[in-house]
Order: C-alpha cells, then structure tokens, then sequence
C-alpha cells in the first residue's frame, strides 16, 4: 500500500478523488486520466513505487493512436489519435525551449543536444524531447530497490536506451530483453520484424527486488533428461552425487567410501543420511553412488533474456480485447512476479488497455495506472469490473472510501465534474470520447457538417450478424433538429438503433421527436422491443439509467475480461 497519498474529495470542482503528495496516509489503488507528465510531477512522490512498466507508443501513424476494429476484424476507419498533435517538432519545439527545465539533468541535455545535431528536428526527436521529462521522473519515483521495464519497438529503442543510462547510470542496466511477438510473415526487402525490446534497469546495482523466473521444462526436455520413472509413477534422472575440488570420504549405508580423484561428496553426511532413507541414492555397477532427482523437485528452466514462451494475442485469443497493442497478461506477469513482491507498488504511465494493472491487482500487488485518453480509461474500468468481479460499477462519493474498489482521478463522477470537462477545451474531443465510454462504445472522428457521429456500439441480437446503434454526444444548446438529425444519420449507417447523450437536459420536442422514430424489434423475436431512437443526459448515465438494447448483455463493442478467479493469486479489490 502506498503511503505516499491521501484521499480526500473535491465536491466543488466535481473530480472524483485528489492525491495529496505530501500526506503519510494510504490510498487504494488507482486509475488517472491525464498527461502521465503532470501526473506524474504532482500526484507521485519521490522514491514511492517499487516497479515501473512502460509500454510507451511510437511507431508512426499507428501505435499512437487508439484503434478500434470493426465488427468485421478490418481496422476502423475512425482512428480517435492521442499524441498527434504533439510529435512533431512544432508541437515539441516549445517543449525543447523549456527541457533543461523540465529535465534537469545535464547529461541528459547534452545528449538530447547531440541527438538533435545528428538527427534534426523532426518526429523522431520531438518523441525523446517528450519522452526524455517523463523517464526523468520515472526514475525520480522509483524506491532505491525498484525496477524499470521499458518496452519498446526498433523505431526508439537505441535512443532510448541512451537516455536511460544518463538517468540510471549503466551500471544499473541490468538486460535488454527480446520478446518474440509474433511468427513470421511477408516481406521480400527486409528481414521479418517480429520482436520487441524490453529495457530492464534497476535503481540501485546490488539492492533490487529478484525472485528468479522459471519456465516449465518443454516435453521433449523431460523424456530426454528424466526417462527413468519409479514404482509410483514418478519421473527421475541419477545426477553426480560428486563436485570439482578435492574432498574427504563419506559414509553410504554403512560404507566408507572415497570421493573420485580430484573431486568431493557435493553433500554433508546429514545430507547423505537422508538421502539414504528417503531412497534417493542409487549405486552403479562399479559400486559408486549417484542421487535420485526428481522432477518434481525442479524448479524448472532459468529464464533467459530471450523470451519465445510467451505467445502474442491472437484473434482468438481469449484475453483478447481488441485494442491493437494489447500484451499479453503472461508477458506481465512475469515482469512483475520477478521484480516486486506482494503488496508493492506497480505503476504503468502509458496503461493502454491496462494489462500491467490486472497482472499487478492478480498478483497481490497495488497499482497505479495512466492514460491520456478518456476511453482507455474507461476500458481499464471495464477490464477491471469484468476480471475481478467488484460489486461497485459505478464510482460512489468519496464520503465512503471502503465503498469503492479503486480510485478513478481526472474523470467526472457528477454533473459539475462533466461539465467542467466540456468545457477543457474548445474541441470537446475529451467530453465527446468520455461520453461516448460511458455506453460504453467506440468512439468515431467526427465528420462532416453536423459532426457525424461519435460513437458506434455493436449488440447481438441477431444471430447472422452483429446489429449498430449510433452515438451522437452534444454538450451545448440542444434541439429537436438534433435529434432528426440522428435519424438521418441512422439511416446513413444502416443503424437499428440511434443513441442521443445530452449534456443538458432534453426539450419536450426532442423527446417527441424521438417517439415519432418508433421502435426496433429484433428478428426472430429475440429480445425485447425497444425505442429506435433514445436520449439520456450524462446525469442519467452516471446515476446508472443506461440505454436499453434488445437483449441484456447484448452490448458487444468490448469484449468482456476474462474472469480472474480469487484464488489465483491476486488480492480483492479493496484498500
């Protein structure tokens, strides 16, 4: 448990709970909606966190954008971007002006200068200019005995890995581990790219967390290294019952017997008076004695820094929710099983779709989580609800703290809290994607005139094929055009049902509006019949009146969490 925070409500600014860095008192685990840079600056205290992952995107025109896929497998058109506008060096120029600020570390800059005199002033150094600040501080939270794992692609990685041993110090750099992430594939110009780099340093060069990782032995390994089985079934090989350097006789069963020339008994003679009773010493023909190991009693293969054991998602995978850079839940945890210990802190600045927070909350351990997108937020909660079964769906006031499973920071709860999120910015492109999680669904670019739509959410209740409703989001003046508009675009999309999310409260015309839409009745009369075209204010969704599909639980944007049972290893939800 942290104790680096404390909770305390913000009714009057409707956020949901606000970390207090300088306070000595716990807090639950938690999920923050922002820039992991000023989260990091003014929620995280010094020397707080005992294990770090980062799975920070780069590679152009994909990683840093939130994909969604079609119902159908192909990549959706809408691509909600999340970095866009700020790698590039117009967007980092400001950022460079300002990085011996932000940065203070002169090793650092010099090598960010070099970097810039050998590579210019382009997209790939507008990434370090914004990645070098958020490693410092990585770094600074990091206790003496914790770790960092920095999991990248070829793009970065060299640079990155630069950066690091200036903060670290490359003493500290413990392995550059290779993930093989997929098989091979088509390509006839180059070499098939089909691993990932994942930097492992440590805060200290002899004081860290290490809890050896093993692997089972493969079936081939154990027919060839334990073929001898005994009368209960159980496999065995004979190992030397000697070791290098020379060594005194010992006593076998009542025999003195010498060691080999040059070698010693690997084992005291209280050893070797349990091994006798216990059966596990056998002697060969020429009358020496060899052990019985079992493999039962293996620990298994020591890991390697070449990982090839741990399988991507696939698209039938389980696991698999559909977010395009998803890892493996394996891949985290080993991770965090080898370098931290239950009840540590895990914390992932880049969580994506969370899998470090599930790997970390299955394993006993406290999390803190990071996202600058609304939606992915929303679909760690999601994730969250689904794995670990919490009873509380809904964020409850922070007036009863035992109530809730975890801490949500930086995402509404109330009206004032939506509100103020609206009005962030001028686009409203946050309130939009928050609004649209809400359904949850997924959320579209806007296009067109009118905006188009925001949201796409997919139910089943056909058994050919998926059946749409659309989603538009409006934060400000609401009429009754809006709603005829939605039925146009319905119309357009092919959709069986139409979403409306206000901001404000709806006129009457609006509502009468959206009865003139009639209803949809699902084919084969499965499920019920439900109105074409809905309203709910955000205050509706909040308070738990969702959007009535045909059939309960037919909403399938998402795919649900596998469930994680409680007896897996990971703690419950609580404090």
């Amino acid at each position: 448990m942290c104790d680096n925070f404390h909770p305390k409500a913000d009714k009057a600014k409707g956020s949901v709970l606000v970390p207090n860095i300088s306070s000595q008192m716990s807090i639950m685990n938690t999920l923050y909606f922002g820039d992991n840079l000023e989260l990091l600056k003014n929620h995280i205290a010094d020397n707080s966190v005992d294990l770090i992952y980062l799975d920070p995107p780069f590679n152009s025109n994909r990683d840093y954008n939130v994909l969604f896929k079609e119902q159908s497998g192909s990549e959706s058109p809408a691509q909600i971007k999340a970095f866009g506008d700020t790698w590039n060096w117009a967007g980092a120029a400001s950022a460079w002006h300002d990085f011996a600020t932000i940065c203070p570390v002169p090793k650092v800059y010099e090598l960010m200068q070099g970097f810039r005199n050998a590579i210019g002033e382009n997209d790939v150094m507008a990434y370090l200019v914004m990645m070098a600040p958020r490693l410092y501080h990585l770094h600074r939270v990091l206790k003496p005995t914790g770790s960092l794992y920095l999991h990248c692609d070829p793009t970065a990685s060299h640079y990155l890995k630069l950066i690091l041993d200036c903060l670290f110090g490359v003493r500290n750099f413990r392995n550059e581990i290779t993930w093989k992430r997929s098989a091979s594939h088509g390509g006839a110009v180059c070499y098939n790219n089909v691993a990932d780099i994942i930097f492992y340093y440590t805060k200290s060069n002899t004081n860290f967390t290490w809890n050896s990782p093993r692997a089972k032995h493969s079936e081939e390994y154990i027919k060839s290294h334990y073929s001898q089985i005994d009368s209960e079934g159980k496999r065995y090989q004979l190992v030397s019952a000697s070791g290098a350097g020379a060594g005194p006789a010992r006593t076998f069963d009542g025999k003195v017997i010498e060691p080999p020339p040059g070698r010693h008994w690997a084992y005291t003679q209280d050893k070797i008076d349990a091994f006798i009773l216990e059966g596990k010493i056998v002697f060969t023909s020429t009358g020496m004695p060899r052990v019985k190991r079992y493999l039962d009693d293996t620990e298994g293969t020591p890991i390697t820094n070449v990982w090839i054991d741990i399988f991507p998602i696939n698209s039938q995978a389980k696991e698999r929710l559909g977010y395009p850079t998803q890892k493996p839940l394996a891949l985290l945890e080993r991770i965090v099983a080898t370098s931290s210990n239950e009840g540590d802190i895990v914390l992932d600045p880049f969580c994506g779709c969370g899998t470090a927070v599930v790997a970390a909350q299955k394993l006993g351990r406290k999390w803190i989580g990071m996202d600058i997108t609304p939606i992915a937020t929303s679909l760690v909660q999601k994730r969250l609800f689904d794995a670990f079964g919490a009873k509380n769906q809904k964020l409850v006031s922070a007036d009863d703290p035992a109530t809730v499973n975890f801490i949500v920071e930086g995402l509404p709860t109330d009206l004032a809290g939506a509100k103020m999120l609206y009005n962030k910015d001028s686009s409203h492109k946050d309130f939009e994607m928050w609004a649209v999680g809400l359904v949850p669904a997924i959320p579209q670019e806007k296009k067109g005139a009118d905006g188009g739509i925001d949201g796409i959410a997919y139910f089943q209740d056909n058994p050919t094929k998926p059946s749409k409703a659309v989603i538009q989001v409006k934060g400000g003046h609401v009429t009754a055009n809006q709603i005829r508009d939605l039925i146009g675009v319905m119309t357009t999309n092919k959709a069986q049902l139409g979403f409306f999310i206000s901001l404000e409260p709806p006129t009457q015309p609006m509502r009468n509006a959206a009865l003139a839409a009639g209803y949809y009745e699902p084919p084969s009369g499965l499920g019920r019949k439900v109105e074409a075209v809905q309203i709910r204010t955000i205050e509706e969704l909040l308070q738990g009146k969702d959007f009535d599909f045909p059939l309960y639980g037919s909403n399938i944007s998402y795919k649900d969490a596998a469930t994680i049972a409680k007896d897996a290893g990971q703690s419950a939800l609580d404090v």
